[in-house]
């Protein structure tokens, strides 16, 4: 009599497509079905697991990746194999995992910026926040962003976050970050800065800022720097008030906005200017270098649908900047052989299971978690029930998944099959040597880590061993 899958003898076997939050969650999710047999690959593009937790998450933040030690047990369990260094689409295809494994998992998040869409937008020095949070952090993709710093003004347009983030590091004392686990690229640059104000743009009021309480609280107590407000861009209308009443962060940050404009001396050598009802409409340039950003007041009207939009009034300004970085959110690229919604610019699927766009019809073992499902919004910490919910599905999904005739496939032939095709795969054990080496670089300087930013430099290290 043939066992269900996932009993002892017929283990279910499990592909994640990404070592970000998302993908984590969703093994520790998994791991903790009991009643279920099962074993766990991890694929990841970098050598180093954990996402955004690594790339994303602001330097002077460190609270929040301390989430990285239960991603690490995660990774740690003798259920879970972890392989870095191996791109989906190049070193493994779609139809290769859907022959070795009864599940896929699509942890991709979102990998790309949305663009303003404006005259000027590709002129040098100006970046999607993407790019420039992934070089302070020290992203590979993004080491030898060409940034250039040497502007006294810089302005973020976005309204989240990411952007009070940017703001943030760019007017932070390079002797503050210096004892973070900033990239040393970043950090040499931001000491030889010459910025001076931070200029940041939302295209709606300040009740529909997607920023949180804690973190515009920081901006006011950054030492030496000065947090603006213009008292008029804290005037409500009839809907904004209404809004108010039923959001309790727009309500706390009013308040925090109103103590900054309430503030009459400005003693910082650097500050931060919020702005709000503003959006950029031209990048100016001159010989090739931005020399301003022109931008129009915003009105909030109620459209067809109820919801609140922001419209032009007509009435225009120009705002004298040498940099210019957008933070107005990031979008899913489509992956190979997998289902797509551009309208959504996520993974096309029906609560993480991925679905055929055109039928609606279920893509038998496919799953997707975390931005690739939702869209870019949320903390790290909402990736978890977010993943446990698509966990449930997988699990509910058991029983059709039955009839398949691939329930023995051996554990060592996806190892064969990247030594084949030459692919210097990393392991969990191999991850740990390069862990411990930035640990240990760091703890010289007093320090979380020294990261290590290039791709060659990990694995030379690795291969170095411990």
């Amino acid at each position: 009599m043939t066992e269900r899958l996932g009993a002892a003898d017929r283990p279910l076997q499990i592909a994640i497509i990404g070592a970000g939050p998302a993908g984590l969650y969703a093994a520790d999710s998994l791991l903790r079905k009991r009643d279920i047999s099962l074993t766990i690959d991890v694929f990841n593009r970098f050598p180093t697991p954990f996402g955004l937790v690594r790339d994303g998450v602001a330097p002077d933040h460190q609270s929040i990746k301390a989430v990285a030690r239960i991603f690490d047990k995660v990774l740690a369990d003798p259920r879970v194999r972890y392989f870095g260094n191996v791109t989906y689409g190049v070193d493994l295809h779609h139809r290769e995992l859907k022959r070795r494994y009864h599940q896929l998992v699509y942890a991709v998040g979102a990998q790309a910026d949305r663009r303003m869409s404006i005259p000027g937008e590709d002129l040098p020095n100006s970046h999607p926040a993407i790019s420039f949070v992934g070089w302070y952090n020290g992203h590979p993709d993004y080491r030898d962003l060409p940034a250039d710093l040497s502007v006294e003004r810089a302005v973020v347009v976005g309204n989240g976050n990411v952007a009070m983030d940017v703001a943030r590091i760019l007017v932070t004392s390079p002797d503050e970050l210096a004892r973070t686990d900033i990239a040393d690229h970043a950090l040499e640059r931001l000491r030889q800065s010459r910025i001076r104000e931070v200029v940041v743009l939302g295209r709606r009021g300040p009740v529909q800022a997607s920023f949180t309480t804690p973190e515009l609280r920081e901006l006011g107590r950054l030492q030496g720097v000065d947090a603006i407000v213009d008292p008029r861009d804290l005037e409500l209308d009839a809907v904004s008030q209404a809004e108010m009443a039923e959001d309790r962060t727009a309500t706390a940050n009013l308040r925090l906005l109103h103590e900054y404009a309430a503030r009459t001396r400005h003693p910082g050598a650097r500050r931060i200017l919020l702005r709000f009802l503003t959006s950029p409409v031209e990048i100016i340039g001159t010989d090739g270098l931005i020399t301003a950003l022109k931008v129009e007041r915003n009105e909030l009207v109620v459209d067809a649908n109820g919801a609140l939009r922001s419209r032009g009034t007509g009435e225009f300004d120009t705002i004298a900047a040498g940099l210019v970085l957008r933070s107005i959110g990031y979008r899913t690229v489509p992956i190979e052989g997998v289902p797509f919604d551009p309208a959504t610019s996520t993974i096309n699927n029906i609560a993480g299971q991925v679905v055929h766009p055109n039928t609606g019809e279920v893509v038998r073992g496919e799953y997707v978690v975390g931005w690739a499902k939702r869209g870019p919004t949320g903390l790290i910490g909402n990736n978890k029930p977010d993943s446990a919910a698509t966990v449930e599905a997988m699990v509910a999904d058991l029983p059709l998944l039955q009839g398949r005739r691939d329930g023995h496939r051996h554990p060592s032939a996806i190892e064969a099959l990247l030594r084949e095709r030459g692919v210097d795969y990393v392991t969990y054990p191999d991850w740990q040597v390069l862990d411990a080496y930035e640990v240990a670089a760091g703890r010289a300087e007093g320090r979380p880590r020294v990261k290590v930013t290039t791709v060659p430099e990990m694995m030379a290290i690795i291969r170095r061993g411990p």
